[in-house]
């Protein structure tokens, strides 16, 4: 096991139901300095695991744990958190209890605060909802966070991405036909229907038409199709996913009670300052969304990953958006460097 556990307890969710026995899976890289100053918090995305972060982390990197302690939280629901795949009955498969985005991030903070005794986070980094989880640890908390990237992901999901979610939660209810009592019956091969849905979501029109799934060893659509996006979907457990669909269904960073719903006002209290990053061509979390809610964050930059890799310009793949991604995150941790 290359990742650690932080005991949440029995937890109350934003839901009103508790989550008994509750926990977050997490992992470190670098040391936590004497100060306690040098905090980078790095949460995962839909489906994604810790691993799928290391990317972003290396000597001479922005996130370079010579420098920074970096923590990366897995997302609940994600298989390795608390999860409909390892929590025990009555909460387990089917039965696991709606998680909020505001959830995740309160208790991250509990791992932050308790386990390790941080008062100030130098950075909350994240991609698509890695991405809004650093919305809200920056309106949930905008004194103790100094910066937040977020990149290729949305402070809510907008209705078109809404809808989007909703077409992959769709093919897995029709693998049921749309019984939701019959859900425990739901298998990893019911997944595949799940990646062609987001295959045409995951990168541009312009990916597609110039065949760039050549570059990564595939010559035929069919075998991308089905080398990327149905593998990738099959790993995952079905109660999971659905669990996370409805997360990132329902995020929006100003449905808490400090916000009662008022996006804007809670964009308008991060204090953070901001680098906004959108994939210019991202089907997904469009940058027209991100654009909105940066004007209306008080310290924010808007800055675009000028790419035809869609949605995945933040995934780690193409190394002109990693470049990019780690060029503006250099420039972001050096502002205010002595302030």
């Amino acid at each position: 096991m290359d990742y650690e556990i932080f005991d949440l307890g029995d937890v109350t969710l934003q839901s009103g139901v508790t989550l008994p026995s509750a926990f977050l899976a997490y992992k470190t890289y670098g040391t936590l300095n004497e100060k306690k100053d040098n905090v980078i918090v790095y949460p995962t995305a839909f489906g994604d695991q810790h691993v799928q972060n290391e990317w972003l982390i290396g000597d001479g990197m922005a996130l370079d744990p010579r420098e920074y302690f970096i923590i990366v939280p897995n997302l609940l629901g994600n298989g390795l958190s608390s999860s409909p795949s390892n929590t025990p009955a009555p909460f387990d498969r089917a039965n696991f209890p709606q998680v909020t985005i505001y959830d995740n991030v309160q208790f991250q903070h509990r791992l932050v605060t308790e386990k390790f005794g941080i008062q100030k986070i130098a950075l909350v980094v994240g991609w698509s909802m890695g991405g809004i989880q650093s919305f809200q640890w920056g309106a949930s908390y905008p004194d103790m966070v100094e910066r937040i990237a977020p990149f290729a992901g949305v402070a809510k999901t907008w209705p078109h991405t809404y809808v989007v979610l909703d077409g992959m939660k769709a093919s897995l209810m029709a693998a049921v036909h749309f019984d939701s009592n019959r859900l425990n019956r739901l298998t990893a091969a019911d997944m595949r229907a799940v990646g062609r849905v987001y295959a045409g979501w995951g990168v541009s029109q312009a990916f597609y038409r110039e065949e760039l799934y050549r570059d990564l060893g595939f010559e035929l659509l069919e075998d991308f199709v089905t080398g990327v996006w149905e593998d990738s979907f099959m790993k995952m457990d079905p109660h999971n996913v659905l669990a996370m669909l409805w997360t990132g269904q329902h995020a929006d960073i100003s449905a808490t009670p400090a916000y009662d719903g008022d996006f804007d006002k809670a964009l308008q209290s991060i204090k953070a300052t901001a680098c906004i990053m959108p994939g210019s061509t991202d089907l997904f979390c469009p940058a027209d969304d991100s654009e909105y809610e940066a004007k209306l964050i008080p310290n924010a930059v808007f800055n675009p990953i000028e790419s035809i890799w869609g949605h995945f310009a933040g995934r780690g793949i193409n190394s002109a958006d990693n470049q990019f991604i780690d060029d503006n995150l250099k420039r972001l941790l050096a502002l205010n460097a002595n302030g």
